[in-house]
């Protein structure tokens, strides 16, 4: 297929291959974080990691928004679910990340709360339209790709007047969150970002302008194909070499500076940034999540639902990595019940569950090649 065959050519691959390894100065570590899940699902799918030299380095971010959402969100969702006469929609894997007490959404579903599975928020709002008797509140979540069409949603019902639609507000930032990796006391040292592809299309390349200025870190733009992101990564490291720190767009086909200004606006109509977030691994983060605008607050479930959204804090499962994977310390491989106790079909950790999740995509992928003989053993 067109523009999807290309960048998945074993022969291009095994050239860009070569050109990084011959870029690469052996003296010099190169430690690249994919900030997006896409790519992490990529880069193990494809064995990225495997055409690399031994100092370039892959090292997973909080890119997956299913992973970076506390347990105590899900909790507020499942209290959400459970309030009577009310419908709780949200996207597949959402259902499955666990919460406090072995509970998840689709454990509620099973225990009778009315919990349903969308495509997209559409579903939601009509579902509304025709169950005006219920309440049906969306639980949103995602970066600034799923932003857009959660406003839109909340500007159709106010327009039709829906009086029974809300919408449980999870969307965040990663500019935000790429700044925090970057402050954290003690964080991964990092040479540079495999910057997001979806995200890009809606905000742009502009808001990495910082990352390059204030913290000397490259950022390159890449799309989620094989190609796309070994590209990317010979870009740093020319980057890098150069002692170079600017934003280039490897993904020009679909990622412009200043990205889809129509999204943009719908964003700036329908929401507005929280003064903090808490995330999965990170902790809060100063205005690294959305909330609905005042004027858009009788659609607001933690407004109009206090007490079920109410859910304190819940440290994650004490044998769990997922939160020093979300911050670049730790590998899939380095948690103890990673693919024995914690499979995709037994999750104890978010980042088992979605596709994007680095557990999930390491099991998928990548666990046969931990335990594969060595050359020199076979």
């Amino acid at each position: 297929m067109r523009y999807i065959d290309e960048f998945r050519d074993a022969g291009l691959a095994r050239n860009i291959a070569r050109a990084i390894a011959q870029a690469a100065q052996p003296a010099r570590e190169y430690r690249l974080m994919e900030f997006c899940g896409g790519h992490t699902h990529a880069i193990a799918r494809y064995g990225v990691q495997d055409l690399l030299p031994p100092n370039v380095r892959m090292i997973h971010g909080p890119g997956c928004p299913v992973c970076v959402l506390p347990i105590a969100r899900i909790d507020a969702a499942i209290a959400l679910a459970r309030r009577p006469g009310t419908t709780l929609v949200t996207y597949a894997d959402t259902l499955r990340v666990p919460a406090s007490g072995g509970q998840s959404l689709l454990r509620a579903k099973a225990q009778g709360a009315d919990v349903r599975m969308a495509y997209s928020v559409a579903e939601a709002l009509a579902l509304a339209r025709a169950q005006p008797g219920r309440e049906v509140v969306f639980f949103a979540i995602g970066f600034e790709t799923t932003t857009p069409p959660t406003a839109v949603a909340v500007r159709c019902a106010r327009a039709e007047g829906l009086k029974n639609f809300s919408v449980f507000c999870n969307h965040v930032l990663t500019p935000a969150a790429m700044a925090a990796i970057l402050d954290a006391p003690g964080g991964v040292p990092l040479d540079g970002f495999v910057g997001p592809a979806h995200v890009s299309t809606v905000i742009g390349s502009r808001p990495y302008e910082r990352f390059a200025r204030e913290y000397g870190k490259p950022v390159v733009i890449a799309g989620f194909e094989p190609l796309d992101v070994m590209q990317a990564i010979r870009m740093l490291v020319h980057q890098v070499n150069d002692g170079r720190a600017e934003v280039e767009n490897e993904f020009t086909r679909a990622v412009t500076p200043d990205g889809n200004r129509k999204a943009i606006d719908l964003m700036d109509d329908v929401f507005e940034t929280r003064e903090r977030f808490a995330w999965r691994g990170l902790g809060e983060i100063p205005r690294s999540g959305f909330r609905l605008r005042e004027r858009y607050a009788a659609f607001d479930a933690e407004r109009r639902f206090p007490a079920e959204v109410a859910a304190a804090p819940v440290p994650d499962h004490k044998a769990c990595e997922c939160g020093a994977i979300l911050r670049g310390h730790k590998r899939p491989q380095d948690c103890k019940v990673f693919g024995t106790v914690c499979t995709p079909d037994n999750p104890i950790g978010a980042c088992m569950v979605s596709s994007e999740g680095a557990c999930a995509a390491h099991y998928s992928y990548g666990r046969y090649r931990d335990t594969a003989p060595t050359q020199e053993a076979a």
